[in-house]
């Protein structure tokens, strides 16, 4: 039967390949490895689609870019994969914080769409949910039997370790009774119950009993359930107020238990930032622009149940240059219809000018919606550095003019930056000093006009006349030569450096060349870009590739200086006094050593040990040089 089954897949296996072009096939698996190659490495969940667009595969991921890449691997042999690649046509994703966010999406997909190559989930029905009866003392429990008679529901929760989370912090928090008893507001004022092991183990404050009042008590089950709805941060508030009215009151002991449950809270919510039941069918969208704004990404979300179920980003063309708020008047109205939402709140980033049918606009502030917004964006600017990041692997110029363009922004040069040169000293207690220039054109090191320059006119250690002299060389060569001058100088340090090159250029030469430095924190590492007179602070992303292209041309100037200072330090240190003796060659040099081992034995030779090494002619040479005076 295994073998039956294993041929009827290689048989469909074949004939599916046989369907299409070898060079079809072959477009369309290049096509695919591109979007793969630019996947962010973050949780998240992808969707396989087929020719005709429909989904064929969801699934989840801790890596998104390590995981979809393994489906494209020429080790791949299970004929199943081979099948379900076969169909690909295109592929999206969605990011998302954690690994529990990626299940809970997965998991509302695979029920939206029943893709034909996932393992169906179970009926929502059969998931746990969460009760709070509504018995005189509530209790809190799952349960997969819905009778809304004795309580009230919360859930189903597809993902049980999401469940327990919050059940855990209910009873931390609230510490609502797990008993069955069915305790009555008489049966406590006739005593008849006692405590049980939950109380002595503090997991229970005894309400059978007395010990807690019936109206503290109401108080925790109103805010558990407000935990229970996805208002952590509502709850948060009303604590701390209680907080810091105990404390005005002096009533510490209480005071402590409210920072203790506000604590709690806090690390509750930091952890679960996309489950909130209180946001029920809700489409939240955003949009970013590319540099050049001439395409924008939207980002559609919607939310049902306390969870993501669709997120899917859209790429708008500008044709009139419209603005972001033009773009959504017209997106929105596009996107809602193609996915047949009716949801009654429409959570968006800023104002719009117009109004949909049954729906209301909202800017959240603050909370979980306004953490449903962030999270539009982050997917919005991750399909937009995909994209940018596909377009500049088939054409790398148009990075390199991206970088160039962000960086004469920045700096507000009237020409875009091609040629860019930096400089640097380096000596020791101002030995052997020497400098290094380097040279980037398209912000790419051109070596071949990389220039070294030995420092002839400073005595001493004295960095910034060591600059100046450099500088001045440098430019003063390049205007008797005719050559172009560079568009824009970059010196290895801050405000000092960058002033002593102006003198020089500016106010000695006349020439007008933008300077800006790359100036250091005190841990070495750098930190802020410098430009202009005076000189003012530009903002960077140390994270951005402009910041690394600049660091990387800081290091590379840095890298050559100190290993020309190198080389020219250790020339010296092999100098010895034989290489001032007129008419000794480097051969006879090596002879003598070779021979008499240092220049100490070479001085201390007669005339006939040295003839016996070198001959008679350079013997007289070198032993004169070393007797003259005697």
């Amino acid at each position: 039967m295994f073998h039956v089954k294993q041929n009827t897949l290689k048989a469909l296996y074949t004939k599916e390949l046989r369907k299409m072009n070898k060079e079809e096939n072959l477009n369309r698996i290049t096509y695919l490895k591109n979007i793969v190659l630019n996947m962010p490495e973050k949780p998240g969940t992808y969707q396989f689609y087929d020719n005709e667009k429909t989904i064929i595969y969801v699934g989840k991921a801790k890596n998104l870019k390590k995981r979809v890449s393994s489906y494209f691997h020429k080790e791949v042999d299970r004929f199943k994969t081979k099948v379900l690649v076969s169909k690909i046509y295109d592929i999206s994703y969605s990011v998302v914080n954690t690994e529990e966010d990626a299940l809970l999406i997965e998991n509302q997909l695979i029920k939206q769409y029943k893709p034909k190559y996932n393992v169906l989930l179970k009926d929502g029905k059969t998931y746990p949910s969460i009760c709070v009866t509504n018995e005189y003392f509530p209790r809190i429990f799952k349960t997969r039997t819905i009778n809304k008679r004795y309580g009230t529901f919360y859930g189903p929760y597809s993902h049980i370790g999401s469940m327990y989370a919050i059940l855990d912090i209910i009873k931390k928090v609230y510490k609502p009774r797990t008993c069955r008893f069915p305790i009555t507001k008489v049966g406590i004022e006739q005593g008849k119950y006692k405590p049980c092991l939950e109380y002595h183990l503090h997991n229970c404050g005894a309400p059978c009993i007395g010990k807690q009042s019936y109206e503290d008590y109401q108080e925790s089950i109103k805010q558990a359930r407000e935990v229970l709805k996805g208002n952590t941060r509502e709850v948060q508030k009303i604590l701390r107020k209680e907080m810091e009215k105990y404390a005005e009151e002096l009533r510490f002991e209480e005071a402590e238990i409210c920072k203790q449950r506000y604590l709690a809270l806090d690390n509750f919510a930091a952890k679960s930032e996309i489950v909130s039941h209180t946001i029920t069918d809700v489409d939240v969208f955003t949009i970013v622009s590319d540099d050049t704004r001439k395409n924008a990404f939207i980002n559609y979300i919607h939310v049902t149940n306390g969870a993501i179920n669709q997120s899917f980003t859209y790429e708008y063309k500008r044709k009139l240059d419209e603005s972001d708020e033009e773009l959504l008047n017209e997106a929105i109205p596009e996107i809602r219809e193609r996915f047949n939402s009716t949801a009654k709140e429409i959570i968006v980033p800023f104002e719009l000018d117009f109004k949909v049918k049954g729906a209301v606009f909202f800017i959240p502030q603050r909370g979980d919606k306004h953490h449903l917004l962030e999270l539009s964006e982050m997917n919005a600017k991750q399909y937009k550095f995909d994209r940018l990041k596909q377009t500049e692997k088939l054409n790398p110029e148009q990075k390199q003019t991206r970088l160039m363009r962000e960086l004469q922004e920045k700096l507000k040069l009237s020409k875009l930056p091609y040629h860019i040169e930096c400089f640097d000293n380096s000596n020791i207690s101002g030995t052997d000093a020497v400098a290094g220039c380097v040279v980037y054109k398209g912000m790419k090191p051109s070596k071949k006009d990389y220039r070294k320059y030995n420092i002839k006119t400073v005595v001493g250690p004295d960095d910034y006349a060591s600059m100046q002299e450099v500088v001045r060389r440098r430019y003063s060569r390049i205007q008797e030569e005719g050559t172009p001058l560079p568009d824009l100088i970059i010196t290895d340090g801050g405000k000092g450096q960058m002033e002593v090159v102006r003198e020089v250029v500016e106010d000695e030469l006349h020439l007008s060349i933008p300077i800006a430095g790359l100036a250091k924190d005190d841990r070495h590492r750098t930190n802020e870009l410098l430009f202009g007179f005076p000189q003012q602070t530009i903002a960077l992303d140390i994270k951005g590739e402009l910041f690394k292209v600049l660091t990387q041309i800081q290091d590379e100037v840095h890298r050559y200086a100190i290993s020309f200072h190198r080389d020219k330090r250790s020339k010296t240190q092999l100098h010895s006094e034989l290489d001032d003796i007129k008419g000794i060659g480097p051969k006879t040099k090596d002879a003598l050593l070779k021979k008499l081992k240092t220049v100490k034995n070479i001085k201390e030779a007669d005339l006939q040990q040295l003839t016996e090494v070198i001959g008679a002619s350079k013997a007289t040479i070198v032993y004169n040089y070393f007797h003259a005076n005697q």
